[in-house]
């Protein structure tokens, strides 16, 4: 199968109002208010047409597993939050680089107000605080670092959803498969009830042989039932993830689901180099180690004094010469104790942070090779059934029944293999939905959206 061996990333839009983070190349310059902004804003207001925002499989007649991927991940609520929890991140970035504001500061002399004795008295000053070299560079890396963590917890967001919706698709299709199966033996079984029936009316059977089938057939109708409780509660759940009512219509189960390359699956050192290098996990919990780096030396920063200039004008002094004032100063970092309580606590932070990044790393490998075992299973419990199990199930059935018809074997033989067929032909369809999961899960096991996976032998990135 040959795939995109590039990780995902997920690519947003950035807000409006927002400064890219550090390292991202500048964006257009914003216009100024106008129009145009004015009339976006007014279409947003409109509601938008019903097909266009109910029905994102409009016209569709079968509901295909990509175009439910889309959907979920344009629509869901989930993925906007994660998305707008990165953009809160992100515009930390600016905030923690950026200086203090200046203060100015106005007084006066309010006797000297209307005094005939002395000119009015004021004084104007103007302040601007300067943090200790390199603190605001220090305090913008953990922000950015804690930016890229909520970045890729979006990915994480997006590529679990995903995995849902195709996990979704997948039991609708073995749903339905079932339904279809089912029918088939309804016919099924009224042929071999009619058959029952002429060989009762001929006196070659007991009467309890087409009884014996009506109540076969009303075990099928059961399972009809709870079948169909299935696929609506398998809608419900697609569409709560669409962002949609329970109870909104979806087009008709897929036909046949995408078939995965029946060739040998990547080894598992290779799965898990390609999980390590891909997996947004992975690289949230180094970013948020990163950040945790930068708090420690931020923290150390602490001891440092900040400066401040500031510049003067005194009516009150009495030589002109000294009206105008320019100065410094320096505050003195005497907290101690708070000052090493919160480097202690900078330090315990980042200790954590890597302890994470070792426990994320460590199941990551874990779900690689968990994710590749059951789909290893998947596929040979699919070949099992479709190879052996189903063509000797309806060998049997038909030996049955001619046995049946010969008088060499009683009914009940004929309906047990009817119902092993049944099942088989059940057990296929599940089968199937479940490679498609699995392979699916293996996808995700290793950052990718479900369905692609990096074939053997290529580079990772």
């Amino acid at each position: 199968m040959a795939l995109d061996p590039h990780p995902i990333r997920v690519a947003a839009i950035p807000a409006p109002d927002s400064p890219p983070p550090a390292g991202a190349p500048p964006r257009a310059r914003r216009r100024g208010p106008g129009l145009l902004p004015a009339l976006a804003a007014l279409c947003l207001l409109l509601p938008a047409p019903a097909g266009a925002r109910d029905d994102p499989f409009a016209g569709a007649e079968f509901l295909d597993r990509a175009s439910a991927i889309r959907a979920v991940l344009d629509r869901n609520p989930g993925a906007r939050a994660a998305l707008h929890a990165w953009e809160a991140a992100r515009a930390q970035v600016p905030q923690a680089t950026s200086l203090p504001d200046p203060t100015v500061e106005y007084g006066f002399a309010p006797l000297s107000a209307g005094s005939d004795d002395a000119p009015f008295g004021h004084r104007v000053q103007v302040r601007q605080r300067f943090p200790a070299p390199g603190r605001l560079r220090l305090g913008g890396a953990v922000a950015a670092g804690e930016a890229e963590a909520a970045r890729d917890e979006l990915e994480g967001v997006r590529l679990d959803l995903a995995l849902e919706a195709a996990s979704l698709v997948d039991a609708l299709y073995a749903v339905a498969r079932g339904i279809e199966v089912n029918a088939e033996h309804r016919a099924l079984l009224a042929d071999l009830q009619a058959v029952a029936t002429a060989r009762f009316a001929a006196g070659q059977a007991s009467m309890q042989d087409p009884l014996r089938a009506e109540v076969e057939a009303a075990h099928v109708e059961h399972d009809d039932v709870a079948l169909a409780a299935r696929r609506e509660a398998l809608r419900a759940r697609l569409n709560a993830l669409l962002h949609r009512a329970p109870g909104a219509p979806l087009p008709e189960p897929p036909r046949d689901l995408p078939s995965p390359d029946a060739a040998p699956l990547p080894g598992p050192e290779e799965l898990e180099a390609l999980a390590l290098a891909s997996r947004p996990e992975v690289q949230a919990a180094r970013d948020r180690a990163s950040a945790a780096e930068a708090a420690v030396a931020l923290a150390r920063r602490e001891w440092l004094p900040d400066v401040g200039a500031m510049a003067s004008y005194d009516t009150m002094a009495m030589h002109d010469v000294h009206r105008w004032m320019v100065g410094v100063e320096l505050n003195l970092p005497l907290g101690i104790s708070r000052r090493r309580a919160a480097l202690e606590q900078a330090r315990a932070r980042l200790a954590g942070a890597r302890s994470e990044a070792e426990r994320v790393l460590d199941e990551v490998r874990s779900d690689v090779h968990q994710a590749l075992a059951r789909l290893r299973a998947a596929r040979h419990v699919e070949v099992l059934f479709r190879d052996r199990l189903i063509p000797a199930a309806r060998d049997q059935v038909a030996a049955a029944r001619s046995g049946f018809e010969t008088g060499r074997n009683d009914f009940e033989a004929l309906v047990g293999a009817e119902r092993a067929l049944r099942a088989a032909e059940r057990s296929l369809a599940e089968a199937q939905a479940e490679v498609s999961t699995r392979h699916a899960e293996l996808a995700r096991s290793v950052g990718r959206i479900p369905g692609e996976i990096v074939p053997p032998g290529e580079e990772h990135p």
